[in-house]
């Protein structure tokens, strides 16, 4: 895919609600995001406020959980799923779907697995391990 900077991940949500609330229409990677953003009201006020929110900073020593972060999360899965990469992702996912009785719920610990190995490969220079990665979404299956 592509590699956006911090900025044009935020200006990509940002435009997208802004689209939405027009009823312009949409792009399937929007609609994509929209249907994720849809299910995120808690951040739809962010997303009316550029100017405030484009350059503010969330910390996890704050205790806060970066809207945008998140959001991008959802939207890596997704896409993951819908191409099915790694293979095996798309019957993992909704396996643990049923299990958890939501789609939703599913990705969340999915992003949790995501964000581990992305720190993983990170932390040691490596490249992202889809075998771990469809472990540890084994592992939330409980």
């Amino acid at each position: 895919m592509f590699n956006p900077s911090r900025e044009q991940s935020r200006d990509f949500l940002f435009d997208l609600w802004e689209k939405h609330r027009a009823k312009a229409p949409l792009t399937a990677l929007e609609t994509m995001a929209l249907a994720i953003v849809l299910e995120h009201p808690e951040y739809h006020a962010i997303l009316g406020d550029r100017e405030r929110y484009r350059e503010r900073e969330w910390t996890p020593e704050a205790a806060e959980t970066n809207p945008f972060l998140h959001l991008a999360m959802h939207l890596a899965i997704e896409e993951q799923v819908s191409i099915d990469q790694p293979r095996g992702i798309r019957a993992a996912l909704q396996e643990l779907s049923r299990r958890r009785d939501s789609g939703h719920a599913a990705h969340h610990d999915a992003m949790e697995c995501l964000g581990e190995m992305i720190w993983q490969a990170q932390r040691h220079g490596a490249g992202f391990d889809d075998a771990a990665y469809l472990d540890c979404l084994e592992r939330k299956k409980g």
